[in-house]
């Protein structure tokens, strides 16, 4: 089959990174993936064990999300790169090998609590490690560019349903947030100073759910920081109850309404996103919402799960988090129109793929063998119990190349 184009891909081992690739693949176009590996499982096929985000000798293991996606598509990667995207010399080598079509770009810290405690790691990351990637595009001449953005740029709702001509960047309510409003302002100004460049931001708004295999989905290290993971570690035992996060916002049952959005329609809107790009050769700078078009709040959730999976879900009400709005959800139709895309899966697909996916992996893509190391607990001669906290992107290998 021959290729609809190829594909340099950031964060390519993360939750959305890592499905989208799977549908990049699947439709035909070559990947090349990038990742620093700060959140990635990276298992040594010889032991078992997890590594801390190295590249492994010998083997060269891929991230073992990126490993699964292989076995679920039947088909390699083009190329693997463990480096991250703020090594300007590195990635601008990776761009002199190859001839890409287009750029998606999903590396970023994300976590909404988080930026509002180290925000200048946020900005740092997020702003300037896309900064430095557009540069790099520039001087290589790849000007195809979808960003994963985010609908945290509305903040705070002057109406609902949210569509794209909707105020940005006046309410964002938190530092993850303002990061991705200051992108898309530097998106705009390129778009506007420089001809040729076709971008796309893709305003999503709470991607959940896994791949119907239940061999990838999202896995968090830590406590979870998003409302599905977090019910699915409790429905697997692994934490006692689950806490919701505040029942005092000015909702139908006192608690935050969100857009859901199954993590394989979103995955596929990035392919759409892409296919109508290069098709209809898009000029200057264009925003899609991808959502489900209708909210549901955190009891609604629950509820769900609980009907999908016939397991129990005890929880506890909370403080709500610092930055956390009332309600968010999407006005859809400017995707409708221009892709032809609107997602398909129901609440209840969300719960049951989550639940086989987590089912199926109680601790993630980490085996017990992993974790009983990590535990301090050794099993044979496995002794290091080193966690998987990534490292700073050295020692550059390109794994499982296909060398064209």
């Amino acid at each position: 089959m021959a290729t609809k184009g190829v594909v340099f891909v950031t964060g390519a081992a993360g939750y959305v990174g890592s499905h989208s690739v799977l549908e990049l693949m699947k439709n035909g176009y070559d990947v090349v993936a990038v990742d620093n590996c700060s959140n990635a499982v990276i298992l040594d096929e010889t032991n078992g064990l997890a590594k801390n985000g190295a590249t492994l000798s010998g083997h060269h293991t891929l991230p073992e999300s990126l490993r699964r996606v292989e076995q679920i598509v039947g088909k390699k990667l083009k190329a693997f790169y463990k480096v991250d995207i703020s090594d300007e010399k590195t990635i601008d080598g990776i761009f002199g090998a190859n001839k890409f079509d287009a750029v998606i770009h999903f590396a970023a810290l994300k976590a909404v609590g988080e930026s509002c405690q180290i925000p200048l790691a946020y900005y740092r990351n997020n702003v300037g490690g896309t900064v430095t990637l557009l540069d790099i595009m520039k001087r290589n001449g790849v000007k195809k560019f979808i960003f994963s953005s985010s609908a945290t740029v509305y903040g705070s709702a002057d109406y609902l349903p949210i569509d794209e001509s909707h105020p940005t960047g006046r309410n964002c309510t938190n530092p993850y947030g303002k990061t991705k409003y200051f992108i898309e302002e530097i998106l705009k100004d390129l778009c506007v100073s420089e001809k040729g460049w076709s971008v796309a931001s893709l305003r999503y708004f709470n991607p959940v759910g896994a791949h119907e295999s239940g061999e990838i989905g999202e896995d968090p290290h830590g406590v979870p920081n998003n409302l599905m993971p977090y019910l699915c570690q409790v429905a697997v035992r692994r934490r006692p109850y689950l806490n919701v996060f505040g029942n005092d916002f000015k909702t139908s049952d006192g608690t935050g309404v969100r857009d859901y959005i199954h993590i394989m329609d979103l995955a596929k809107g990035h392919v759409m996103t892409l296919d109508t790009m290069l098709a209809e050769n898009w000029n200057g700078w264009n925003v899609l919402n991808l959502g489900a078009g209708r909210g549901y709040s955190v009891l609604d959730v629950i509820s769900a799960f609980e009907e999908s999976t016939g397991v129990n879900i005890p929880y506890k009400i909370v403080d709500r988090r610092l930055g956390d709005i009332d309600e968010l959800w999407a006005d859809v139709q400017k995707a409708n129109d221009k892709l032809n895309w609107k997602a398909e899966l129901s609440l209840k697909d969300m719960c049951a793929h989550s639940w086989k996916w987590q089912s199926k992996n109680p601790m993630g893509y980490q085996t017990s063998e992993v974790v009983a190391v990590k535990n301090g607990v050794s099993n044979g001669n496995h002794s290091n119990g080193n966690g998987v906290n990534g490292s700073n992107g050295n020692n550059l290998k390109a794994i499982n190349g296909n060398k064209n």
